[in-house]
């Protein structure tokens, strides 16, 4: 079987996947807790011919597909968990939730983990024509705050992989080439003594004091970092809801972000140093809980350019009128415009291609393929894929699934999520991994090269994970 065989395997599976897309859509589960989809997901994987390991490294929602023998052992990664108090009904262009307060797919991955799975159905039935090699496809829970990947890493799920594909849903089509930030979590636990706020103020110790001089602490320190630094917080327990009460207890919770693991370390290091000098101050005790870290992902040029190539031969997805009609009235609730979309195009050193690729800057859909960049820009999202990308070299992809503009986490990402639209996304993602899998299968020396090109990029010095053995796996 050649690779346009194989691909061709995706079209013949297309109702069944995105059936499958739709179903996990419509069941949204947090990370830890994505039951439905991994037995969805369990289930497909027995059906179609891969021998599955469940509760991959003890987490219960993580699972491995795997099929073939021998090397290289090539792993595709899908995403299966959605984000909270993101509910909306899909198709409408205005917000109304399906139920209030409830959970919704706002970064696509009932989308990004079909299409990785479709993937890896190709290359399944392209290796059982007498290929050597081993694919694996890893079910990773988690994505959303949760590091997933992080864990599975720290206790080797990815040591065994020569390489790792994947994709993430967007309004372009592009190769990745660039880093993201590092970032760690972290929970600020104040503990105080109450008493009555009128009669005994001087008994009291408040922790919602401490936890606000932390806050105002950590404003003075943005001015004190670099400008690629992000820190963010929520109060999750402000001790109570009488203020006659001195609060016994106050709670915070901080996401802190930086271009490498090791100023993103540095930053934790500084923000704990904040939160025991506010416990000193109002003479109260501070709890430090380690809750998750994610390393930056490491680019590899090598599989960048085997995915742009296999990206240009499957071509973006064959949108039609109807598509292009449906992604115009959820246009219509943004801001005109797409500025992400113009700063990638404004990296392409052709002018002409520069110039053809804008004539989409105000289309209700981004159609055409961007080049691959020769920038390596660093994101200010971040991805638990970088706990992948420091342990085997790694590449990734965006796809069109959503209207020109759409922010990630949005509602409007939400309501197209099983539209025809989001489905062409869907299964051109799918292709595209699968036919560089395939590439990398033919082409074994391109696996070595990429090793290289990680083994200079990290200086030959192993990777050791953020997240410390002790730390249990989130329940």
């Amino acid at each position: 079987m050649d690779k346009k065989e194989a691909l061709s395997v995706i079209d013949r599976e297309a109702e069944k996947l995105c059936s499958m897309s739709d179903a996990i859509w419509e069941h949204p589960e947090l990370g830890y807790h994505e039951t439905f989809a991994a037995a969805a997901y369990v289930q497909a994987l027995h059906d179609y011919g891969f021998t599955v390991e469940e509760k991959v490294k003890g987490i219960p929602t993580a699972f491995c597909g795997t099929y073939g023998s021998g090397a290289p052992v090539i792993g595709i990664l899908g995403e299966f968990d959605a984000l909270d108090a993101l509910s909306q009904q899909a198709d409408l262009t205005q917000k109304e939730p399906v139920l209030t307060g409830g959970a919704g797919h706002g970064c696509g991955h009932n989308l990004l983990g079909v299409g990785s799975f479709a993937a890896a159905v190709a290359v399944k039935e392209f290796l059982a024509s007498g290929h050597p090699g081993t694919i694996k496809f890893y079910g990773c829970p988690a994505e959303e705050g949760g590091a997933g990947k992080g864990f599975l890493s720290r206790d080797g799920a990815f040591d065994c992989l020569d390489a790792a594909l994947t994709w993430h849903p967007a309004d372009n089509c592009a190769v990745l080439t660039g880093s993201n930030l590092a970032n760690y979590q972290i929970c600020y636990h104040f503990k105080g003594k109450s008493a009555h706020a009128a009669i005994a103020p001087e008994m009291g110790r408040s922790a919602l004091d401490a936890c606000e001089l932390m806050n105002v602490g950590v404003q003075f320190l943005r001015e004190h970092v670099s400008t690629q630094c992000r820190f963010h917080y929520a109060i999750l327990n402000s001790g109570g809801k009488m203020p006659g009460v001195v609060q016994p207890t106050a709670d915070v919770l901080y996401l802190m972000r930086a271009p490498t693991l090791g100023e993103a370390k540095n930053l934790k290091d500084r923000i704990d140093k904040i939160a025991r000098g506010a416990a000193m101050m109002t003479d109260t005790e501070v709890e430090i809980e380690f809750v998750k870290a994610c390393s930056n992902v490491l680019p590899n040029r090598v599989l960048c350019q085997v995915m742009q190539s296999n990206l240009e031969h499957v071509g973006a997805p064959a949108f039609d009128d109807a598509d292009r009609s449906y992604a115009q009235g959820f246009r219509n609730t943004m801001k005109p415009g797409d500025d992400f979309y113009k700063s990638l195009v404004d990296e392409v050193a052709d002018l002409e291609m520069r110039a053809q690729l804008m004539r989409d800057y105000d289309a209700p859909l981004h159609e055409q393929i961007i080049p691959l960049s020769p920038i390596e820009r660093c994101s200010m999202a971040s991805s638990d894929v970088g706990d992948v990308s420091v342990v085997c070299p790694t590449a990734q992809i965006c796809m069109t699934t959503m209207p020109a503009g759409t922010p990630m986490h949005s509602w409007q990402e939400v309501a197209v999520g099983k539209s025809p639209m989001a489905k062409k996304g869907m299964l051109q993602a799918g292709k595209t991994i699968a036919g560089s899998a395939i590439d990398l299968f033919n082409n074994p020396s391109l696996i070595e090269k990429a090793k290289a090109e990680m083994n200079r990029r990290t200086n030959g010095v192993p990777f050791v994970s953020p997240i410390p053995k002790d730390i249990p796996i989130p329940g």
